[in-house]
């Protein structure tokens, strides 16, 4: 706003009252306006100045979408964009396709790209400095370029060329935006380096570390095991073998994923529905994508960096993931001279080879260290004395395939798995829906067969305990085609049966989520996608709410009045079970697991308590519940007073969190998002706009709609086969990552209030189109 004196200063009284307050006060009139004028100029250069600033740190970084483009496409190709900004990629080959496809995940995600191989590749130091390099040599030790590296000489010729289009595309795009690739680039002064098909790899490898790192539950019970009471450790960490049912029955207990038969929808035909659960990220995991190629017309979401669509449907099936949570990582004490690199395996000795590696650290000196690499694999731990090495599923470069551009063409159920059985990892239960009317379930990826398995680190890793035999055959992982009930749900249960010929061990969740899809499903009437929706958006909690019933049932119990416990015991009395962001007991049910479950922990290995739970939270809420129903004497003497001391204990801490009166705590005062942008965040000034939140969240570990201050849902797809345009999608905060695009965060709202958006497939609403064309020589 432009400040002129107004006419009450400019009039004889209003310059007494001007001089009065000290303005101006040996000045003219004429003075005063030369001041303003001077001021208004200098507001003025001032808003030229961040207008220049936002153009060229912000806005000029914003990909093509109207116009041509002259690039490395062999034919014309046809980019329109929707009113989410979801990319419709038209092309003439698959090799144009996949190339465009890269050129336009660069141009909206290149940041986000950059980022992911670094942090794979253990090399995010080269940019940020110190502060990253423990985080560096973390990913050192997992090697995962060498990882990737051997995986690409492994690759069948088709992969190879869908990932160098792919590549090719990425690098168009770096090429012909130098300069302005994005705020994050300027504001950290340095630019990327070319794309290359082992950065699809490591992109898709820290995927696998992301659902895949059982190395760090295994160290927490090898700790407990050395300080407490094998069997109650053991109770703890159950080697789960098969106890829910599979994703065939009628009961199906993470990620959730479910297929509806069309007996039992509106239209007659199935539903498919997928919101796999992962961290919160700005930009989000996913970027939608719709392409299109003779044999190939293909829409969902597609991980940046990586050809091809994950998760959605084409014209004539849809499917869905969620984890298996197999374990496909064991942990080994070797007997290892750490200066020589010989070690003993089942009384011979063998040398380990000495991989060296350097971290480039921004501001000061690289960081060289070496390592230890056995048979098993790398020194992972080397402390007090004791050497562990790690062994991975991910490590063996035999197990990569790139499968999803054939998934992205099946016709049927038989394609779809012969596809899918060549998936190596992380190992998914894939959901699977047809025109036709077929639904069905496949568990798929490498899960290694283990000799005399334990789920410990073995004491002597040179003895042969826990040594892998292979993988478990495709054709004998669970599975289920059209199963009776007309229902398929998973969730990251447990699938395999309990009579299962191999051994099973995994994080795998407890039967609360799937039980209340299925009846949720079940009770929903003939079902269309907006049910779906509603499922994916629930956020009962059986498990707390069978908390709050023991911890009732034991108040009734005691003797004697407490007015604090008094109110909370009633509230727990008559609440849903519902994890709303408004209720109390939510909180209450939380707090007072938390002291169950350190309680739990203490008496199987003293001194641990804190621990437990660290990594894995499904796992310890699976083992309260069995001690709470089971009551094994040998545990706890009296379990009423074990929950009457818990309770107190919550309620004193809920106390000290949110004051004397529990009718007046919520659960989203403590159950909260907040996202950062990881370098918009560290601007001053104008660093909070680039975040989302706080926001107080409904939900928990044990909905539907999975929650933490970390966790939720990824994306919410829910397929209708019978009309592919009436489908849903949606992502959680917008489909670019820069800061000036107005879809960098136009989905949050929506997503945040449990709505969605139309999935446009047949029909697309184009806003905007550009062209790529063969450039000219």
């Amino acid at each position: 706003m432009l400040l002129w004196p107004s006419p009450r200063v400019a009039s004889p009284q209003g310059w007494r009252s001007f001089r009065k307050a000290g303005i101006g006060r040996s000045c003219t009139i004429a003075e005063v306006r030369r001041i303003l004028f001077a001021v208004n100029l200098a507001i003025g250069l001032l808003a030229i100045v961040a207008a220049g600033f936002y153009y060229w740190i912000f806005y000029r970084a914003l990909p093509e979408t109207s116009g041509s483009v002259d690039t490395l496409v062999t034919q014309k190709v046809i980019v329109d964009r929707d009113s989410l900004g979801v990319p419709h990629i038209k092309a003439q080959t698959l090799e144009d396709v996949y190339f465009v496809e890269g050129y336009v995940a660069a141009g909206d995600r290149l940041w986000q790209m950059d980022t992911l191989r670094r942090v794979a590749a253990g090399e995010l130091s080269e940019i940020l400095g110190p502060a990253t390099v423990e985080l560096d040599r973390d990913a050192r030790r997992l090697r995962l370029r060498r990882i990737a590296e051997q995986q690409y000489a492994m690759l069948a010729p088709d992969e190879k060329k869908t990932m160098a289009a792919y590549a090719r595309g990425v690098n168009a795009y770096i090429e012909s935006h130098r300069g302005h690739y994005g705020f994050e680039f300027n504001l950290l002064s340095y630019d990327p380096r070319p794309w290359t098909v082992t950065d699809t790899l490591l992109v898709g490898l820290q995927m696998f570390r992301t659902l895949a790192s059982d190395w760090k539950t295994k160290l927490i019970k090898e700790k407990m095991l050395r300080a407490g009471e094998p069997d109650k450790v053991n109770f703890l960490f159950s080697l789960r073998s098969g106890v829910e049912i599979s994703p065939g029955g009628d009961i199906h207990p993470g990620s959730n994923a479910w297929a509806v038969a069309g007996a039992h929808t509106a239209d007659g035909k199935p539903l498919l529905s997928n919101d796999m659960h992962l961290e919160f990220s700005l930009p989000g995991t996913w970027h939608m994508v719709h392409l299109q190629a003779p044999g190939l017309n293909v829409a969902g979401l597609e991980l940046p960096g990586v050809p091809g669509v994950i998760v959605g449907h084409n014209d004539r099936i849809a499917w869905g993931v969620t984890n298996v949570g197999f374990d496909v990582q064991d942990l080994y004490m070797e007997r290892i001279d750490m200066r020589s690199g010989q070690y003993l395996y089942q009384g011979h000795v063998e040398q380990a080879r000495r991989d060296r590696e350097v971290i480039i650290v921004k501001g000061r000196a690289s960081e060289e260290f070496e390592m230890w690499v056995t048979r098993h694999g790398p020194v992972f731990i080397a402390e007090n004395g004791r050497a562990m090495t790690l062994k991975w599923a991910a490590a063996d470069p035999s197990i990569f395939h790139l499968v999803f551009p054939d998934v992205n063409r099946a016709r049927n159920w038989d394609e779809f798995r012969a596809a899918t059985g060549r998936f190596g990892g992380p190992a998914q239960n894939f959901v699977y829906a047809d025109v036709d009317g077929n639904i069905g379930y496949q568990a798929t990826g490498k899960l290694p067969i283990r000799r005399s398995y334990t789920g410990d680190v073995p004491v002597d890793g040179s003895s042969g305990a826990n040594e892998w035999e292979g993988y478990i055959p495709f054709d004998d992982l669970p599975r289920a085609y059209n199963p009776a009930n007309g229902y398929v749900v998973t969730a990251n249960q447990n699938p395999f049966p309990v009579d299962y010929q191999y051994h099973v061990n995994g994080g795998f969740a407890s039967q609360y989520r799937s039980r209340q899809i299925l009846n949720m499903l079940m009770a929903g009437g003939k079902l269309k996608p907006e049910d779906s929706l509603r499922i994916q958006k629930d956020v009962y909690s059986g498990f707390d709410l069978f908390l709050a019933h023991q911890v009732v049932a034991a108040y009734e119990k005691r003797a004697g009045a407490n007015p604090l416990l008094d109110s909370a015991a009633s509230m727990l009395k008559t609440w849903n079970g519902q994890m709303d962001q408004d209720r109390a007991e939510p909180f209450i049910t939380t707090l007072i697991f938390q002291y169950l479950r350190k309680a739990a922990a203490e008496r199987a290995a003293p001194g641990t308590g804190m621990a437990y739970d660290a990594e894995n939270p499904s796992l310890s809420s699976s083992a309260v519940e069995r001690l709470l129903k089971e009551r094994p004497p040998d545990w706890f003497a009296d379990y009423n007073q074990l929950l009457l001391r818990c309770f107190a204990d919550a309620m004193e801490e809920g106390q000290r969190i949110q004051g004397k009166d529990p009718a007046r705590w919520r659960w989203g005062k403590v159950m909260f998002l907040e996202v950062d942008h990881p370098v918009g965040s560290r601007i001053p000034w104008i660093g909070k706009y680039f975040n989302i939140g706080p926001v107080p969240m409904s939900g928990g570990a044990n909905t539907v709609k999975q929650t933490s201050r970390r966790l939720g849902p990824s994306e919410r797809l829910d397929a209708d086969l019978g009309n592919w345009d009436n489908s849903l999608l949606e992502i959680p905060i917008g489909e670019s990552g820069h800061f000036a695009s107005s879809h960098y965060r136009d989905e949050w709202e929506s997503y945040y209030t449990g709505q969605s958006f139309p999935m446009q497939f047949g029909k697309v609403d184009a806003k905007s189109t550009v062209v790529f064309v063969p450039k000219q020589d």
